[in-house]
């Protein structure tokens, strides 16, 4: 069936391909995980809830990185080639996903989280360190359970064009969740944070050798093809 599109560039316009999305040749290094924590506290819950999400993705096979947020610059308070806002953009260029574990507070993320997301651009070049990747989000709580940072966190990983999973986790009075070693009891807590690194490689796991075809667009070829008339036309202008 023929349809009348006037406002569509018919030759741009790319249906989906199951070669592109089904290909027979994949990877088979370990899925590259980074993992941030949004507190500089001695006793930072959110980060040993990082470092748990951790271990657990490393039994499922994973290559994780965490990283360090004390020293980093407030965003535009440094230029880009500062030694930690160059180590956490490359970090965030070597990875095929990322979990953010962040607390509340004051209803929110913390100032540190949302500074390094700040930190990592849409493009570095050529290159969209975080389009495509997958996602896992999580908080921790020092009262009752809230999933006001979670929520941030997602709208978030959605402008950073990542593929944010499902599941997620939020652990209420997190001071009673971990013991004096620093490790997470047993408790459906988490379990659920056990789910959600599951999930998390498996995302990736389906997602990483396709991504560049998942996230390609109409409209930023149409814009590409565009600039590629206007520079050709100019050329033979000259």
């Amino acid at each position: 069936m023929t349809v009348d599109m006037p406002n569509l560039d018919v030759a741009l316009l790319s249906p989906p391909d199951p070669a592109e999305l089904f290909p027979l040749a994949r990877r088979t290094d370990p899925p590259r995980i980074l993992l941030l924590y949004g507190s500089l506290r001695k006793t930072s819950y959110s980060r040993l809830a990082a470092e748990e999400a951790a271990r657990i993705l490393t039994h499922l096979g994973a290559e994780t990185r965490s990283f360090d947020p004390s020293g980093l610059p407030l965003p535009d308070d440094a230029d880009a080639d500062h030694p930690k806002v160059a180590d956490l953009r490359a970090l965030a260029t070597w990875c095929d996903g990322m979990v953010w574990s962040s607390p509340e507070r004051h209803g929110a993320m913390t100032g540190i989280m949302k500074a390094q997301i700040d930190w990592i651009p849409l493009s570095l070049g050529a290159v969209r360190p975080t389009q495509g990747k997958t996602l896992a989000v999580m908080q921790v709580s020092g009262g009752s359970q809230s999933f006001n940072a979670v929520n941030q966190l997602r709208v978030l990983g959605r402008w950073m064009r990542m593929i944010t999973i499902p599941n997620q986790s939020s652990v209420p009075k997190a001071f009673q969740e971990f013991d004096g070693a620093g490790r997470m009891k047993p408790s459906p807590l988490y379990d659920r944070i056990v789910d959600v690194m599951e999930e998390l490689m498996r995302f990736t796991l389906l997602t990483r050798d396709v991504r560049d075809h998942l996230v390609d667009r109409y409209s930023e070829r149409r814009e590409s093809h565009a600039d590629l008339i206007a520079r050709v036309g100019n050329t033979r202008a000259i």
